[in-house]
């Protein structure tokens, strides 16, 4: 069987110095790329685009999408100000990361959102996030662990009945690099997995379509922690569908 397209939404990096101050370039990390070469797909960067035909043609290009991490959602997005503790913005990419969602949920293939891509799933479906997790009632766990992306540094209990409970069981470790989270979920969709102070840790769709949302970043822990491999693979037997 043909091994399956898997779509990486890509993002920007701006030069800081350098000989192009300014220049943009695109760009997704490498852990995203290999997880899903381990799994047994293949890989493509989606890049960032403003054309809506251009955009339906990504989606149709692909069997499956990973969104990727990055910048702050902005809360104009789902109804509020920015707040103080708010981090960068990159307002196109939301636009663009929207549309392509937008456009793959329509064509029914799976999604899976990671950490800033948790987070977008759930705001162009209706959800809304805190902005930062001090606003978030009872949030005390270190939820930006701030270093090692490759080591797991607290528990995320999984809801039995859950796509995600098929993967990884009740209960699991997961690294942490996130201050937003979701608040309120979208309409369609169903908190599975919770941090110990109550923080949404995972959404899922409802219903028999594979469109998941994950806060912390299984990319960073596939290639040492087998569970984790395991979400790629997932991705990948529905991708085959």
């Amino acid at each position: 069987m043909k091994k399956p397209i898997i779509g990486i939404s890509g993002s920007l990096i701006i030069d800081q110095g350098g000989m192009f101050p300014g220049y943009e370039r695109a760009y997704v990390n490498d852990d995203y790329v290999q997880s899903v070469v381990r799994a047994g797909g293949v890989p493509y960067i989606i890049p960032m685009v403003y054309d809506d035909e251009v955009i339906r043609a990504q989606a149709e290009a692909i069997d499956a999408l990973i969104m990727s991490g990055g910048h702050d959602v902005n809360p104009m997005l789902y109804g509020e100000e920015p707040c103080k503790e708010l981090g960068g913005l990159l307002p196109k990419r939301d636009t663009f990361d929207m549309a392509l969602i937008k456009a793959v949920m329509a064509l029914g293939k799976p999604i899976l959102g990671i950490c800033r891509g948790e987070q977008i799933l759930n705001v162009v479906n209706g959800g809304s996030l805190y902005q930062d997790l001090k606003f978030a009632e009872g949030s005390y766990i270190k939820h930006n662990q701030g270093q090692l992306p490759n080591f797991a540094t607290h528990t995320v209990t999984v809801k039995e009945g859950s796509k995600l409970h098929e993967i990884l069981g009740s209960e699991t470790l997961v690294n942490s690099f996130h201050h937003l989270a979701v608040k309120t979920v979208a309409p369609g969709f169903k908190a599975v997995a919770y941090s110990k102070d109550g923080i949404v840790e995972a959404i899922e769709k409802e219903g028999d379509v594979f469109v998941m949302g994950l806060q912390w970043h299984p990319e960073m822990l596939s290639k040492d922690y087998s569970n984790m491999a395991k979400v790629f693979e997932r991705l990948i037997e529905e991708a085959k569908k």
